[in-house]
């Protein structure tokens, strides 16, 4: 089936919106990072209709964002776009804020530090990047049930794992995005806002 469905996204949808609600209260452009499945981008550019939800993602996921978008048939819910953040060939801006969920932990840290830096070429400026999920406090695990995921991530692959919060924190600010905001979200997750300077 085309149409892929996420447990995760179903339960943390609703307290990401009311984060996105706050930041994201005047009508601009969005770009997702990510879009996964596609139920986020449904979710959100419904109950956010004053936006301009672009999604993007690498080609493989295409078909399932392709179809929760077709079923829901919102006009400000944009197809997805190919986005591989280690590529130059990045969507064009200015987008006045992006998106993404549970993907600094399954990206190569490499990748990691190419999204920020694409990010902040196409974000306009005081534009925001809204990034959802785990990450660690001071190198330690916030929680044990964040250790065990960290450890199933490992024996998935290498290069995946939950990143330090000062080490992406220091990606950005490397890029000139500045922290504005950190959102404790359920499931020891975080929302982190930085805003282009």
């Amino acid at each position: 089936m085309t149409k892929q469905f996420s447990a995760a996204c179903e339960r943390n949808r609703d307290p990401i919106l009311a984060v996105l609600r706050e930041l994201l209260h005047t009508s601009g452009r969005v770009l997702e990072i990510g879009s996964g499945t596609g139920q986020h981008a449904v979710h959100f550019g419904l109950h956010l209709p004053h936006l301009i939800w672009q999604t993007s993602d690498l080609p493989q996921n295409h078909a399932s964002i392709s179809a929760w978008l077709q079923e829901a048939r919102l006009p400000n819910v944009l197809p997805p776009l190919t986005l591989d953040t280690a590529s130059a060939d990045w969507p064009a801006g200015p987008f006045d804020a992006i998106f993404t969920a549970n993907t600094c932990h399954i990206m190569a840290w490499d990748d990691v530090r190419a999204m920020f830096g694409g990010a902040a070429r196409v974000l306009r400026t005081r534009g925001l990047m809204c990034v959802y999920g785990p990450f660690n406090e001071g190198g330690r695990f916030t929680s044990a049930s964040n250790a065990m995921f960290d450890a199933s991530l490992r024996a998935q692959a290498a290069h995946m794992g939950i990143r330090d919060f000062e080490a992406v924190d220091q990606l950005a600010a490397d890029c000139g995005l500045a922290l504005v905001a950190d959102h404790a979200m359920p499931a020891n997750n975080r929302l982190l806002v930085w805003q282009r300077n």
